[in-house]
């Protein structure tokens, strides 16, 4: 039995081994950050606090895509120089910062490897069945583009479709919807911050007649005469409604005034 009792021992031990964090040279188990993503011409900046027993500093190893880095990463900031890798824009990059255990130093601009807009429109177009058309160079990431036209006093989110990322010429198509009177149509691109860029706009002019709308009291529906993208929105100009369609079940509205959004305008619609 004895035998069998070492190999259980011995097996133990190993297992324990694999599923224990690494050692630092200090002593101290360590941790990692991973960043990952495509090469945006930005370096990386990290803030790097002191470790719990106050000896040295958090970070003690950059490696990137497994190389590790000769800049100094023993202070209270350092610089990530992605520069010195000679990448090319998009081309992937994976970033380890190894650091001491009980404590972790933070990215200061965790987004560095995410696409930004940079895209230059080439031409961009619509014709009277509502298919609008652009062309892109540039890209240097893969962010959607997304739809917007100009309506109710504001741009307005109609569809989104996935950018392809590279800088040779790309050719997008997207089917609109149409509205009465003049359409205005633009692209955008928004990346991981908030920031857009945007398209120059292309307008239409249509021929499809104007819609209205009536308000059933006895089925709490309002209805349009074509369908249409709408919005409802309360006095306070707080969102209750949204879609496309031609009725609008208003079931569970209070009953009040609401400023109705639908085609090319804004009306008051009453459900007292």
């Amino acid at each position: 039995m004895k035998p069998l009792f070492q190999i259980i021992i011995l097996f133990a031990v190993c297992l324990f081994m694999s599923f224990s964090p690494p050692i630092n040279d200090t002593g101290d188990r360590e941790g990692v950050i991973i960043l990952e993503g495509k090469y945006q011409n930005r370096n990386i900046y990290v803030a790097n606090p002191y470790p719990e027993n106050g000896v040295g500093y958090c970070t003690y190893e950059v490696r990137v895509n497994g190389e590790i880095i000769p800049d100094e990463v023993h202070g209270k900031a350092f610089e990530i120089d992605l520069k010195q890798f000679k990448f090319k824009t998009g081309e992937k990059v994976v970033i380890e910062i190894k650091h001491k255990n009980g404590c972790a130093p933070k990215v200061l601009n965790p987004a560095g490897l995410k696409p930004k807009p940079t895209f230059n429109i080439e031409s961009i177009n619509l014709d009277s069945t509502g298919v609008l058309t652009w062309k892109t160079s540039n890209e240097s990431g893969a962010l959607d583009y997304i739809v917007q036209q100009f309506k109710w006093n504001k741009w307005v989110d109609v569809g989104q479709i996935a950018g392809i990322g590279n800088p040779q010429i790309h050719d997008y198509l997207f089917k609109v919807q149409l509205i009465s009177g003049n359409n205005k149509f633009r692209v955008i691109q928004r990346n991981y911050e908030g920031k857009i860029k945007k398209s120059v706009s292309v307008t239409l002019e249509s021929e499809i007649p104007k819609l209205t709308f009536v308000y059933n009291k006895r089925t709490k529906e309002v209805v349009f005469s074509l369908p249409t993208q709408f919005e409802v929105h309360d006095v306070y100009g707080r969102l209750v409604k949204r879609g496309y369609g031609d009725v609008v079940s208003v079931s569970n509205l209070e009953k009040a005034e609401y400023y109705l959004s639908y085609d090319n305008t804004t009306d008051i619609c009453n459900l007292k």
